[in-house]
């Protein structure tokens, strides 16, 4: 049951990390080739800061369309049988009493997670900077992460291409930030206009694209239960992943994998579910903190605005609390060239003009 109808979307692209789908080759692989079929690929990342850009190598990502992802997916789901239900806003659970096994994948604003909340458990931490989802005709190389200041503050724009004619932009700013620029008594075209002046450098003279785009708080939801009887939560419904890390589809879909394979592996519903999250819910956890890392990082970057191009992207790597300065070596060679030669030359520099620091601890962050 989908409250949409069948060719509607509220977004524009979706963008994976390097070998995010791969998990479909061996589950679903007819899928999994009519997606990679109409994917965009790229294998740097770049960051723009103070106008110069700077290309992480070793992130490769891609992008797609989410109108395109969802005909695939629904079209996968006709060629098996699913029935598919457009149009219809569920309000309780009534229509469903007979069926053995209800899987709630009704989004970050669950119906489903509301009516049992309190077998559930959920809890949501609501972060403090403002984002807003656009479009924009602009094809960008890579996926990218541009930051921008103004006499109102920093602002930081997440973007990629989706197809070759198309690219999600989504702009971020901390609250001081919109609140000073005005954003809550402007309209849906006067904000449209203010982003395309903060980012005209990057827009190529495209206009930002709306479809019903408005500026929102995050909400990272999670779940102390993830099942109650016969029903069982997946996708955002369960848990929010931070836009930042790309991850959000990729753990809807291997949500769905993992609820399966536990139900043709064990006996009986009740089961299958314990199976599920005994085995699904240590990689969820561990990404959960990752996106945590990532979005305490984005919190906080107008604070770091003031670094240096190349020690931002260095930062920007370390945020999710995983990364290594050896690792980032193995991963990103070009990259990390490119930042110790710096932190060479600017130690010199310091040395030179009589400035003394405590020995440089990069290297064993973690």
């Amino acid at each position: 049951m989908e409250q949409n109808p069948a060719g509607a979307t509220y977004g524009w692209g979706v963008v994976f990390s390097e070998r995010a789908l791969s998990f479909l080759i061996e589950s679903d692989a007819d899928s999994y080739a009519d997606i990679s079929a109409q994917m965009e690929l790229w294998d740097d990342l770049t960051i723009v800061h103070r106008d110069t850009r700077v290309p992480m190598d070793g992130n490769g990502f891609s992008g797609i369309a989410r109108l395109a992802l969802l005909n695939i997916l629904q079209e996968h789901c006709r060629r098996h049988g699913v029935q598919l239900c457009f149009e219809q806003r569920l309000t309780n659970l009534a229509a469903f009493d007979n069926f053995d096994l209800i899987v709630a994948a009704d989004g970050v604003h669950s119906v489903v997670r509301e009516m049992f909340a309190e077998q559930f458990r959920p809890r949501v931490e609501v972060l403090t900077n403002k984002y807003i989802w656009y479009g924009t005709a602009q094809v960008f190389d890579t996926l990218s992460l541009t930051f921008r200041q103004n006499n109102d503050g920093a602002f930081v724009a997440h973007h990629y291409r989706y197809s070759p004619r198309g690219s999600t932009f989504i702009v971020e700013c901390d609250a001081a930030t919109w609140e000073r620029a005005g954003f809550a008594h402007m309209s849906d075209d006067a904000s449209r206009r203010y982003g395309e002046q903060v980012f005209a450098p990057d827009l190529g003279g495209h206009a930002l694209l709306s479809n019903k785009s408005s500026w929102l708080n995050f909400r990272a939801w999670t779940n102390e239960r993830w099942s109650y009887r016969n029903i069982v939560l997946i996708g955002d419904a369960l848990r929010t992943v931070h836009f930042s890390i790309g991850s959000g589809t990729r753990m809807a879909l291997e949500d769905a994998i993992a609820l399966h394979r536990a139900c043709i592996m064990n006996e009986g519903v009740p089961t299958a579910l314990q199976a599920f999250e005994a085995t699904h819910r240590p990689s969820v956890e561990k990404l959960l903190g990752v996106a945590y890392g990532s979005y305490v990082w984005y919190e906080q970057f107008h604070t770091k605005m003031d670094l240096h191009p190349l020690e931002l992207a260095h930062d920007y790597m370390m945020r999710g609390g995983r990364m290594t300065h050896e690792r980032l070596q193995r991963i990103a060679p070009r990259f990390t060239a490119s930042y110790d030669a710096f932190q060479k030359k600017h130690h010199a520099a310091e040395l030179a003009r009589g400035v003394v620091h405590a020995p440089d601890s990069t290297a064993a962050e973690t």
